[in-house]
C-alpha cells in the first residue's frame, strides 16, 4: 500500500537549478551547466531516470526564453519529461525598481502585465496548466508609497492574469515576507496570498515555499489551513538556515519536512493536483547530484508521513493522551525508509541508490566535455 502510493508521486524540479548561481557576492561557476533551455532539460531528464519521480520540469521566463516553445516541449519529451509550471518574472529589469504591478507609474504596471499574460501565451504553446506568480514588490521606506493603493493595484493584475487563464489552467500566487523590499513587502504572507485568491475564484491558489516565513513559523498549520480552505496549489521546496537560503529541501530541518508531508497526507493533498516543486540554486554543490538528493529527501520525508499510524493516533488524541500521540508520530519518523525506497526503486527497474547511480553514469562527465564555448546558463541569465 505505501509502496503504491509512492510510485504515484511527481515531485518537479526547476530548470534554473541547473545553471550557475552563488551568494550576493559572486556566482560560481561549474564545468558542464547548461548553455540553453534545450540542455537543462536534458539535465532534469537524468533526475527523472534515476529516481522515477521527476518528470516535469518548470520554467523561468524569460531565463529559458526560446523561439519556439513548442519545439521546446517537444524536445522535453523526446528526453523523457515534460514542461511543467511556468514561472514569470518581474523583478529583475530596471523599471521594477519600485515594483511592477503595483509601481505607482501605469505604464509600468501595463510592462508588468503584458509579461505575464505572455507567460499564459507560452502555457498555452507548452502544454503546461499552471502559472507561477512571484513578486518582489514593496517599499523600502515609511511613506514612500500609498499601501492601500497598491493593493489595489495588486487585485487588478491578478484579475487580468485570471481573466486570460484557460478553463484547465490556473495560477500559483507566492508570497515572501521580505526581500528585496524591507519595509513592506506587497504580498508578505499566506493569508494575503490567501485572501487574493479567495476573491478570484477557484483557478488562483496559493503556493506554499518552506523559505519565506519568519523564524519559528508553523509552516504545517499554514499547510492544514491552505488545505482545509480548498487554497493549496503547491510547494517551493528548499531549505533555510537564517532566511530564504534556498538550500537542498529538507537540509536544515527535516523533521519540520516530514510533518509537513504529514499535514499533506491527512488533508488529502497528496495528489496530482498539488504541485510539489523544488525551488532551489546549488551554489557549492554539484546541480544534478543535489536535485537528486532533494528529490530523495523529499520522498523519504513522504515515506516516513505515510507510515504513520493514524488510528492509533486517532485514538490518543481523543483520549487525550499527549505523550502517546507525540510518540506514534515520532515512531514514524525515526524508521529508516531507506531500504523501503530501495526495493520500491528495484520494484521500477532502477538502480536502488540514484546518487551512485548517477555518479557511475558517466552523464557529467561528458557533458563537462561537450558543452564548451557559448554562454554558461546562470542565475538570471
Amino acid at each position: 500500500m505505501i509502496k503504491d502510493q509512492l510510485r504515484q508521486q511527481r515531485i518537479e524540479t526547476p530548470s534554473w537549478a541547473y545553471g550557475n548561481s552563488g551568494t550576493r557576492f559572486k556566482v560560481f561557476a561549474q564545468q558542464g551547466v547548461p548553455r540553453d533551455p534545450y540542455e537543462k532539460l536534458a539535465d532534469a531528464a537524468q533526475v527523472h531516470r534515476y529516481t522515477g519521480v521527476a518528470p516535469t520540469v518548470a520554467l523561468h521566463i524569460p531565463w529559458d526564453k526560446v523561439d519556439d516553445y513548442e519545439d521546446l516541449a517537444r524536445h522535453a519529451t523526446e528526453q523523457g519529461v515534460t514542461i511543467g509550471a511556468i514561472n514569470s518574472n518581474v523583478f529583475q529589469d530596471d523599471d521594477y525598481k519600485l515594483g511592477s504591478v503595483t509601481h505607482p507609474d501605469p505604464e509600468v504596471r501595463r510592462k508588468a502585465l503584458r509579461h505575464l499574460l505572455d507567460c499564459v501565451d507560452i502555457m498555452d504553446a507548452t502544454g503546461s496548466d499552471t502559472l507561477k506568480l512571484w513578486f518582489s514588490d514593496g517599499t523600502n521606506y515609511p511613506g514612500q508609497d500609498d499601501i492601500r493603493a497598491r493593493q489595489d493595484r495588486l487585485a487588478e493584475a491578478l484579475a487580468a492574469v485570471y481573466e486570460r487563464l484557460g478553463e484547465e489552467q490556473r495560477f500559483l500566487l507566492e508570497y515572501k515576507l521580505f526581500e528585496p523590499a524591507f519595509y513592506m513587502t506587497d504580498l508578505p504572507d499566506w493569508g494575503t496570498a490567501y485572501a487574493h485568491c479567495l476573491k478570484l475564484g477557484p483557478k488562483a491558489q496559493v503556493v506554499v515555499d518552506t523559505g519565506h516565513h519568519a523564524p519559528g513559523t508553523n509552516i504545517e498549520f499554514i499547510v492544514a489551513f491552505l488545505l482545509r480552505e480548498g487554497k493549496l496549489g503547491g510547494f517551493d521546496f528548499n531549505s533555510r538556515f537564517y532566511a530564504d537560503d534556498d538550500l537542498m529541501v529538507g537540509a536544515a530541518d527535516p523533521f519540520q519536512l516530514f510533518r509537513i508531508m504529514f499535514e499533506v497526507i491527512g488533508g488529502g493533498g497528496y495528489t496530482n493536483e498539488t504541485a510539489f516543486m523544488l525551488d532551489q540554486c546549488h551554489n557549492i554543490e554539484p546541480k544534478i547530484p543535489g536535485q537528486i538528493r532533494s528529490v530523495m529527501n523529499v520522498q523519504e520525508a513522504t515515506a516516513k508521513a505515510l507510515l504513520v499510524d493514524r488510528d492509533a493516533l486517532a485514538v490518543t488524541q481523543r483520549e487525550g493522551d499527549v505523550l502517546g500521540a507525540n510518540a506514534v508520530l515520532m515512531d514514524a519518523y525515526n524508521t529508516d525508509v531507506r531500504p523501503l525506497l530501495g526495493e520500491l526503486r528495484e520494484e521500477m527497474g532502477l538502480a536502488p541508490d540514484p546518487m551512485a547511480a548517477y555518479a557511475k553514469s558517466g552523464y557529467f562527465e561528458k557533458i563537462a566535455a561537450d558543452r564548451v564555448g557559448g554562454n554558461q546558463a546562470g542565475w538570471g541569465a
